[in-house]
């Protein structure tokens, strides 16, 4: 429910971002110091609040909306904000909805939010600041600059995290090869994978404020996070015991606040290797071989990789088979027998010279 409705409050967000045509309506009213509150749908529920006022029904302009708000009353906009529906109206929501706000125009913005369930935006008139409200949620919008600062840091550590995380990696394959996986070894890419994850979606946060304002970031972000997400689903894939879906085990380690993530038990729990109060770190784990084989070829079809996975079983026979044994495989034509063999071999050289450098 709560992530719902922080969703709820991000797509509201995306509404008047940067680049916006609604954005840019807000932005003429905030520059000429004028207030205005505006609720984003036309709907019944809306109707029923509404007293007084004066049918536009009219294309939306950033031009017209700003000439609007010099009436004192409320613009009612259409649900995708393509028209004007009503301008100057009266708002009356149910006045025994709490509120934290203390000004008018946004208590009342507050309160149509809360009771009606659309997206309501206000400017304020004496200091020019934009705030969002979507049910009892509530944003107030920071100027670009200091969004585009925030990006900046994150971006800086996102670099650091995923540097951390491409090394435990390469050290994890490294010791697939030579057959001295741990648990421990598992776990410390999960959590750093996670950690690379969540100041990710951080920064997706602040590209939805940014709107068109953040091109050169999201660019940086996809960069960086290419590859990340088929790593962490094979990881689990590989390792985690039969009838785990990696989709569920990614929630469960998206629920863990920042204090779990960091504790190996707690994640540990995610892959339900532990018993219930401590995990062994130093078993021995061993793969399943899905990671490696996306990782030697990265447009091999997934039922080619199933059917190789299902044939070996584990990663350690599966970098004994031989091109032949490959070939065997339902899924496999000889040619790509040979070139997965060559791949899995030149994967073992590369790991082990990188490990010994």
């Amino acid at each position: 429910m709560i992530a719902r409705r922080k969703q709820e409050l991000w797509d509201a967000l995306s509404a008047v971002a940067p680049g916006t045509q609604l954005r840019d309506g807000l932005d003429r009213i905030s520059k000429a110091r004028m207030g205005a509150l505006i609720v984003v749908g036309d709907g019944p529920e809306v109707l029923n609040v509404c007293s007084g006022g004066f049918l536009l029904d009219a294309a939306f302009t950033p031009q017209r909306l700003s000439e609007l708000a010099k009436m004192d009353g409320a613009i009612i906009l259409s649900a995708d904000s393509s028209r004007i529906a009503r301008a100057n109206v009266h708002l009356v929501p149910n006045p025994n909805v709490p509120t934290t706000e203390t000004g008018t125009r946004h208590r009342t913005a507050e309160r149509v939010a809360r009771s009606v369930g659309v997206p309501v935006a206000t400017v304020s008139e004496d200091m020019a600041v934009l705030t969002v409200y979507r049910g009892d949620e509530k944003y107030q919008l920071e100027s670009i600059p200091n969004i585009l600062n925030r990006c900046d840091q994150a971006l800086q550590t996102l670099e650091r995290y995923k540097s951390r995380l491409n090394e435990e990696l390469a050290s994890l394959t490294a010791h697939e090869v030579e057959g001295l996986v741990t648990l421990r070894d598992v776990i410390v890419v999960l959590q750093r994978s996670e950690m690379v994850s969540r100041i990710a979606d951080e920064l997706r946060h602040h590209l939805i404020e940014l709107g068109a304002d953040g091109r050169l970031v999201r660019l940086q972000l996809r960069d960086l996070m290419a590859g990340v997400g088929d790593e962490r689903t094979n990881l689990i894939r590989d390792y985690a015991p039969d009838g785990i879906e990696p989709a569920e085990a990614l929630e469960r380690l998206r629920d863990l606040d920042p204090g779990e993530i960091t504790d190996p038990d707690d994640v540990g729990d995610v892959l339900e290797l532990g018993d219930g109060n401590s995990v062994d770190l130093d078993q021995t784990m061993q793969p399943r071989g899905y990671r490696i084989l996306a990782r030697i070829l990265p447009r091999l079809p997934e039922p080619v990789i199933e059917a190789v996975v299902g044939s070996c079983g584990r990663f350690d026979k599966l970098m004994r088979a031989s091109t032949e044994e490959l070939a065997d495989v339902a899924e496999v034509s000889e040619q790509l027998a040979a070139v997965i063999r060559d791949g899995l071999s030149q994967q073992a050289q590369s790991s082990i010279l990188n490990r010994y450098q």
